[in-house]
């Protein structure tokens, strides 16, 4: 009984040795609060940044066979059906019309982007990605998924975004 007594104390004080050290969790503790204050930091400097789907280019066309593109003041209806037909047909897999999906909605895109920009992403997507700046930070923004070359015709194209241009 008092072998077993004394195992027994022995253990608890080697217990209570090894759960020692207070002091030391303490001090890891507070690092983790000051490594917790550093990225928050840097997180609210990110969220200052304007994402690439929300930035204001109009001035670029992009790259690609569209250099210049007049869009008339009167929307055309007959185009805009055949527009949202291709749209629903070719893009709805990775656009939804008015929100952010796989890739960006095109809700309002002529707000931010030039019509030349917008047909030669559609009609050229690869070399879009590869040379234009805007394109390849979308393709970051946007996880790495690249916009899938429809092979869509000029005409297809253009009906597309007469269709973009009712989305508000």
């Amino acid at each position: 009984m008092k072998s077993t007594l004394k195992i027994l104390s022995l253990f608890f004080v080697l217990i209570m040795i090894s759960c020692g050290g207070g002091e030391e969790q303490k001090k890891e503790t507070s690092k983790a609060k000051l490594k917790s204050t550093t990225t928050t930091k840097k997180v609210e400097t990110k969220k200052a940044e304007t994402k690439p789907s929300k930035t204001i280019d109009l001035t670029s066309k992009g790259v690609g066979p569209i250099k210049s593109l007049t869009l008339s003041a009167e929307i055309d209806q007959t185009m805009v059906a055949h527009g949202k037909d291709v749209f629903k047909k070719m893009c709805t897999a990775c656009h939804k019309a008015t929100k952010k999906f796989i890739g960006p909605a095109p809700k309002n895109v002529l707000k931010r982007r030039t019509p030349e920009w917008v047909m030669n992403m559609i009609l050229n997507p690869d070399e879009m990605v590869q040379k234009d700046p805007l394109a390849k930070a979308l393709l970051i923004e946007f996880n790495g998924s690249p916009m899938a070359n429809q092979n869509l015709s000029e005409d297809d194209a253009r009906a597309v975004l007469e269709y973009f241009r009712t989305l508000k």
